[in-house]
């Protein structure tokens, strides 16, 4: 019924006056993956990198599309190599393209992870998928992506590695990675995603030139960070950090910043903890500990990109792996796109507590699975060793 609701609200609101399809607040068909058009028409284009420049991008934008809202550049140049194919077809087949191969991607994965067929439907009709689906975005690929490196991690850690490797062109999906990997001793994972890593700045310069990666720097990543500060609390409804929650209610970038901050140094302390002492922990709950956290540790994740999460939580949910406090937490990481878009519109901070919550009910799940509660409940004298 949700999406039902949705998708009828969303096409209701379309105008297709202009050349493209435009829903109620302007933006295109897709929106988001405009962006990642952009960098495929780039990436065939002599210096890429002006682009980062928020005045000469607006105005590419505007001889293409007529007058539109204001955008920037938020991506890696290494985008251009995946979004390259893309830039040589027009936008809507571009799209659809990208739409189907998405799609394809989510499914077929889903289909090797859910025994539960309904439980993959679920996850295909959850609100992050929507969000995804309409806004054009990388989720439908990048889940997989996470879910994968999860179930091959010692089973096949080449694979992982190179998986982790191509996450780099989003960072804020993999940025706990390294922290994961080294507390677990998983060097040769490790390795290969550092490798694959460096092959693909090597073959973003090699192919784009050094200047690329100077302009993103300079002018890329200072155009991010206003977007980051929103003064004007416009992406309020789309972020479920801690940092967008706190300045929803009108708190100082400062305050916003420590309590940041803290959240941070939670999700390290927790995925750099699990990894030490709870290695074999069960995969499902290191994944929900690890994709939790990751909303916790940076200030800026979109809710489409919690896809992971809500899948891990459908799968948990499908396997009955949840007690009831459990089951209520993954029914809150369903829906959080939902409880921030509607309580972020009236600046009501709460929903970043929800993967909060989850990780550290994952984390007490993988002690307890590995005795580590026991041990710590017994007495000094309990461990004495005879004499």
């Amino acid at each position: 019924m949700f999406v039902a609701l949705t998708a009828l609200y969303y096409f209701w609101t379309l105008s297709f006056k202009s050349s493209l399809p435009k829903d109620a607040t302007t933006l295109v068909v897709g929106r988001d993956f405009l962006q990642f058009w952009m960098y495929g028409r780039a990436a065939w284009a002599p210096n890429p990198g002006r682009f980062y420049d928020p005045q000469l991008y607006n105005d590419a934008l505007t001889a293409l599309l007529g007058p539109y809202p204001g955008q920037n550049w938020p991506y890696a140049p290494s985008i251009m190599l995946f979004t390259a194919p893309f830039g040589r077809l027009p936008y809507l087949a571009a799209l659809g393209t990208w739409i189907v191969l998405g799609l394809a991607a989510f499914i077929g994965v889903g289909l090797r992870l859910f025994s539960c067929r309904r439980a993959l439907v679920a996850a295909l009709l959850s609100p992050a998928a929507l969000l995804c689906l309409i806004s054009g975005q990388t989720s439908f690929i990048t889940a997989p992506i996470l879910l994968t490196i999860f179930t091959t991690l010692d089973r096949r850690p080449g694979l992982a590695g190179v998986l982790i490797g191509v996450l780099t062109t989003k960072p804020q999906l993999g940025l706990l990675f390294p922290v994961l990997l080294v507390a677990s001793g998983r060097w040769r994972v490790f390795m290969i995603a550092a490798t694959t890593s460096l092959l693909i700045v090597g073959l973003t310069t090699a192919l784009f030139g050094t200047q690329v990666w100077i302009d993103f720097v300079s002018k890329g990543l200072a155009a991010q960070r206003l977007v980051v500060a929103d003064p004007e609390r416009l992406f309020t409804p789309f972020i479920p950090t801690f940092f967008v929650n706190v300045r929803g209610v009108g708190a100082s970038y400062g305050l916003a910043t420590i309590i940041q901050a803290c959240a941070t140094i939670f999700a390290l302390g927790a995925v750099a903890f699990a990894g030490r002492y709870c290695k074999d922990a069960d995969p499902q709950y290191y994944a929900g500990l690890f994709l939790a956290s990751s909303i916790c540790a940076v200030p800026y994740f979109m809710s489409y990109d919690t896809l992971a999460l809500t899948c891990l939580a459908v799968l948990l949910l499908a396997n009955r792996k949840l007690d009831t406090r459990g089951c209520v937490l993954a029914k809150l990481v369903f829906w959080l796109p939902l409880l921030q878009m509607v309580l972020g519109t009236w600046y009501i901070p709460g929903p970043a507590l929800i993967p909060a919550a989850f990780a550290a009910d994952m984390l007490w799940r993988m002690m307890h699975a590995s005795g580590l509660q026991q041990y710590n409940a017994r007495s000094p004298q309990e461990d004495a060793v005879p004499a």
